[in-house]
């Protein structure tokens, strides 16, 4: 490993999302007789999904038997998320409403996933699966037309993908690549905030990656139009699924060429240079002004470590 590129493992066991075990089955999950053979057999379990709530069941645990989780509401749709050791695992998409009548049941708990999370709810290998089904279900839920004729579709490929029965076409689930940078200079780095963050919680900016572009280019467009930052080199450290709905975070740190600082306010609440030192404060929660940043599940707060702690910066290789 360099001292400018890091892969995520590296990023340490605290980062959400990013650990799922899962064999997902691409190759096999086309063929009905044995997705079936999977839901009918006796050790297959699910997750269970209410709109954007997750259903808990004992001792926190997110799975159920797959007759169970498919008797907790009206199911809408069921993927297929993958095979570990034999056992089958599939997602349970319940009607949305769901989650109100599930709320009154004693047995079972509703919670956001995000709070599934930050609160260490459950295990890395579940949280990478609750990710997983999170944001597929959520890509059923926006596409259940066809976007080229407005016909509904159908679901096929044991959930990975939508058909349309009037023109053919076929629909996949996507991903939203997002980049999310640190602008270094020397001993400092920009961090912002956004309106709706926690009060005096800052972070690296964070913008989506446009068509045609590559991730390097859309952390230069972003930084300069955010803080009006131009910079140069861009090192990429790693990545985490973020499934809120359906993104994926593409984490990198960038060398600052022009530091005068020019917010666009309908981003960003606020912009400023942090030395190393406060940045360290802030990961160890001891700064001074009480300033705060994302905890260790989310994939900026390692991107500040690794930058502040283990003195990663965006050096271009030597040739």
């Amino acid at each position: 490993m360099t001292d400018s590129i890091r892969t995520t493992a590296a990023f340490g066991a605290s980062l959400g999302f990013i650990d799922n075990p899962l064999d997902r089955m691409s190759g096999r999950r086309d063929n009905p007789e044995e997705v079936a053979s999977f839901r009918a057999a006796a050790q297959t379990v699910s997750l269970v999904l209410a709109g954007d709530s997750v259903v808990l069941g004992h001792q926190d645990s997110p799975w159920f038997g797959l007759a169970v989780a498919e008797a907790l509401g009206s199911v809408q749709h069921s993927t297929f998320l993958g095979e570990r050791n034999g056992q089958a695992y599939f997602a349970t998409a319940l009607m949305p409403d769901a989650a109100e009548h599930l709320a009154e049941r004693s047995d079972v708990q509703i919670i956001d996933l995000r709070s599934i999370a930050t609160r260490g709810l459950v295990s890395n290998d579940d949280l990478g699966a609750l990710a997983q089904a999170k944001a597929v279900t959520h890509w059923h839920r926006q596409h259940r037309f066809c976007s080229n004729c407005g016909t509904p579709t159908e679901v096929a490929g044991a959930g990975w993908r939508r058909e349309c029965p009037a023109c053919g076409t076929h629909h996949f689930p996507r991903t939203d690549p997002v980049v999310i940078m640190l602008a270094v200079d020397g001993e400092r780095c920009l961090l912002g905030r956004q309106a709706r963050f926690p009060e005096r919680m800052y972070s690296c900016l964070a913008g989506f990656l446009e068509p045609g572009e590559t991730f390097e280019d859309a952390v230069r467009r972003e930084l300069h139009e955010e803080a009006g930052i131009t910079t140069g080199y861009v090192a990429y450290l790693g990545s985490q699924p973020w499934p809120f709905p359906a993104s994926i975070m593409l984490g990198c740190v960038a060398q600052a060429i022009e530091t005068d600082i020019t917010i666009d306010t309908t981003e960003l609440e606020d912009a400023r240079w942090f030395t190393r030192e406060e940045t360290r404060a802030m990961l160890e929660g001891r700064h001074e002004g009480g300033l705060t940043c994302p905890p260790p599940m989310a994939i900026a707060h390692h991107i500040m470590r690794a930058w502040a702690v283990e003195g990663i910066t965006p050096r271009a290789p030597s040739i």
